[in-house]
């Protein structure tokens, strides 16, 4: 069993900032690919991101990539979405996710291929 918290979500300005937070209890997170989906109003959840077990390969989506930055620090059983040059459709609940691999270069990119969600934290972006 492993469970998720994000964190550092917020109000930001179109072109800010914004380091997303996901903190995963367990022993075993190197264990887990792990990924970042969102939920804008209205809309279905959306896949932003992945990092496989090591941080050895990583994939983004077309509409966040050459913004946004995932990472992991498998010592302190954290990823990380480093959320650069915001834009008003970047707002949305902001979710990670975690999914077993016994595979080192594994990348989920369905929302199936997961096992452990966290609550979500909320990014809203103004113009």
């Amino acid at each position: 069993q492993v469970q998720l918290v994000e964190s550092g979500g917020g109000l930001v300005q179109a072109g800010d900032s914004l380091r997303l937070s996901c903190a995963a209890s367990g022993r075993t997170f190197s264990s887990y690919v792990m990924g970042w989906f969102r939920q804008a109003p209205g809309k279905e959840r959306e896949f932003v991101a992945t990092i496989s077990r090591y941080g050895g390969r990583t994939y983004y989506s077309d509409s966040v990539k050459g913004r946004f930055t995932i990472s992991r620090d498998n010592a302190k059983n954290t990823v990380y979405l480093q959320t650069n040059s915001l834009k008003p459709e970047d707002t949305a609940v902001y979710y990670c996710a975690a999914g077993i691999t016994y595979a080192s270069f594994t990348l989920y990119r369905g929302e199936g291929e997961y096992d452990y969600w966290g609550q979500g934290t909320q990014v809203t972006v103004s113009s």
